[in-house]
């Protein structure tokens, strides 16, 4: 049988997405086109923290902590998952918890209804119960299961899993969600344009300082960004 009929195109760029640890907003869910883009030769844009809008945004850490880290995720995104069981942990035990610096969460939802719905509930739980956010996040991501509306993260299996998170109230989270639903996607949408200015067409993606990360790469990596803006 010749197997080189099977590497079509599409399996190379998938390929290479799931080396570089990387979800890309490609030409089904098209980003600005341009320079940075993955694969097109060109200088990434210059990304800085100071032009990121993170007002009433989700964040852990000290309000005033010196330095804060944009973060944008999907909550169907394997990698983002990848980040948040693995590396961030770490962030927070050397960074958030001793005040050096704080990390904020803004949606860059772009893998089906599931994303959008999950984004939507992430903005409730922050209103509602910002001390439990963070629990809450967690527990998302630990159930995670197939990317994109294929299993977990449709309203019921969310409202199932706020169930089972301490100190929250499921139905009042839902009907938060149902009440307020236009202003949450409309904050969504503002994240997402965020991203863009900033160059940011993959997720999981990071501004730190001056430095646009994309993908769950290693702890080396943040530290080196981190060493360049933490005193």
């Amino acid at each position: 049988m010749d197997t080189n009929k099977w590497l079509t195109p599409a399996a190379v760029v998938l390929a290479g997405l799931f080396i570089g640890g990387a979800i890309v907003w490609n030409n089904q869910h098209p980003a600005q086109a341009g320079a940075g883009a993955p694969g097109s030769g060109a200088p990434a844009p210059t990304a800085n923290i100071a032009d990121v809008n993170t007002a009433g945004e989700p964040y852990i850490g000290n309000a005033n902590a010196p330095v804060t880290i944009a973060f944008w995720s999907d909550y169907q995104c394997p990698f983002c998952k990848q980040f948040e069981e693995q590396t961030l942990p770490q962030l927070k035990k050397g960074y958030v918890d001793t005040g050096k610096a704080k990390v904020v969460f803004l949606d860059f939802a772009f893998l089906g209804n599931d994303s959008i719905t999950g984004a939507e509930y992430g903005r409730a739980v922050w209103k509602l119960y910002p001390n439990q956010y963070f629990a809450w996040r967690t527990a998302m991501f630990n159930a995670q299961d197939q990317e994109g509306d294929q299993g977990f993260g449709n309203a019921a299996s969310i409202d199932k899993l706020d169930a089972t998170v301490p100190g929250l109230d499921a139905a009042k989270i839902a009907a938060d969600v149902a009440a307020n639903k236009a202003t949450y996607d409309a904050a969504i949408a503002a994240d997402k344009a965020e991203a863009q200015k900033e160059g940011v067409n993959a997720t999981p993606s990071f501004v730190i300082g001056t430095q646009l990360i994309a993908g769950a790469v290693p702890l080396a990596q943040f530290q080196t960004a981190l060493a360049a803006v933490v005193k």
